[in-house]
């Protein structure tokens, strides 16, 4: 998956969804994500899977009987650019939010749609914050940080407690986030690190960092942040002959991640959400979207699933009006192609395991042995 292609892929997208002029659908959905910028191959996978969902719901009748149609706005992963987006989603008179994609433009962005009555759910945005603000009308279907910062955390300590660790972060949201939780676990766990330190995300150089890193003899460093900037510290610690074991979080769950770092990147670890291309609810929708020639990794499945449990509370609720809908949320399960899912007071989801461990191969990435995580 080339991000670059996301661009042009706004436009095919903005076709097959409707836009705002067009908006002449009964039932309005907001569809924000980075549709441009370095992160526009995680708008790329959020769009396609919401894409499906929507023609499959309106291919089935719709929700209440009336077609739905989803209103696309860049929000660039960005907080400012979030906020502007949800705002011309509430003018758009959107019912339902399904985003933000990145955890830096969901929570301010769910500010404006508390204030607005209108409901959220994010298909991938992990850090706390944005279920413990609460408002009624946030959910999630992925997991939360703490959790996979904890894993992280575990096997730092248990694998890599009597070496030098490091723990880097892009300063943003998520990677902080989950950076603070895992340096927590690990300090909890009777482990110091030697370096807990910021970069500047969107650089095309990390030579400083790698230089830092191998001087202070690190062998192995946790890495809070997005796709692009670990694929380079590895990238580039390798150009070295510097063996550097990196160990990273869910952005590492995509093909991009090879792109940048290439062969670098056989052997760094990462926690991530579960993969749903394995469930069985999810079959026949991998099969549809490979055989247009699209993989649905990532977060694809959990955009398609963000969908899919709206329009079953939706039903429940007979009502498209947000605090009912949210309410039949909070008090029924649903069938998704992440399996049956509920959601707890906070929004949160359950009913599945949220985070798994992961290794990439050549090229491909595959589930991990936890058994041999710390050998």
């Amino acid at each position: 998956m080339e991000h670059l292609r996301a661009p042009f892929l706004f436009f095919a997208l903005a076709g097959a969804f409707g836009t705002a002029s067009l908006a002449d659908a009964e039932i309005l959905i907001g569809v924000p994500a980075p549709m441009t910028g370095g992160m526009s191959w995680i708008g790329e996978q959020g769009e396609r899977g919401t894409a499906l969902a929507v023609a499959d719901l309106n291919a089935a009748g719709g929700v209440l009987g009336e077609q739905v149609r989803a209103v696309i706005v860049d929000d660039f992963c960005e907080a400012d650019q979030a906020v502007a987006a949800a705002r011309k989603l509430v003018a758009e008179g959107v019912v339902f939010v399904a985003g933000h994609l990145c955890s830096g433009a969901s929570i301010p962005a769910s500010e404006v749609y508390a204030e607005a009555g209108i409901l959220m759910i994010s298909p991938s945005s992990t850090n706390p914050t944005l279920t413990e603000q609460g408002f009624t009308n946030v959910f999630r279907v992925c997991g939360r940080d703490s959790l996979q910062g904890i894993m992280a955390g575990d096997y730092l300590a248990e694998r890599w407690g009597d070496q030098d660790i490091a723990i880097v972060h892009d300063g943003q949201a998520y990677g902080k986030g989950i950076a603070e939780v895992a340096l927590r676990r690990l300090n909890d766990r009777g482990v110091t690190e030697i370096l807990f330190q910021a970069i500047k995300p969107g650089q095309a150089d990390y030579a400083e960092l790698v230089e830092t890193l191998q001087a202070e003899g690190i062998d192995a460093v946790y890495f809070g942040g997005y796709t692009s900037e670990a694929g380079l510290i590895v990238r580039q610690a390798r150009s070295r002959g510097y063996d550097l074991q990196m160990i990273g979080s869910d952005a590492l769950i995509t093909e991009y991640f090879w792109h940048v770092a290439g062969p670098a990147a056989v052997g760094v670890m990462f926690v991530s959400m579960a993969d749903p291309r394995v469930n069985r609810e999810a079959g026949a929708i991998v099969e549809r979207m490979r055989a247009e020639g699209y993989e649905p990794e990532g977060l694809t499945l959990y955009a398609y699933a963000t969908v899919q449990v709206w329009a079953q509370a939706v039903e429940k609720a007979g009502t498209v009006e947000p605090k009912s809908v949210a309410a039949a949320l909070r008090t029924h399960e649903f069938d998704t192609v992440l399996g049956t899912i509920g959601f707890d007071g906070k929004g949160d989801v359950y009913g599945y395991e949220p985070f798994v461990w992961y290794v990439w191969q050549e090229g491909d990435y595959a589930p991990a042995d936890p058994a041999k995580l710390t050998e």
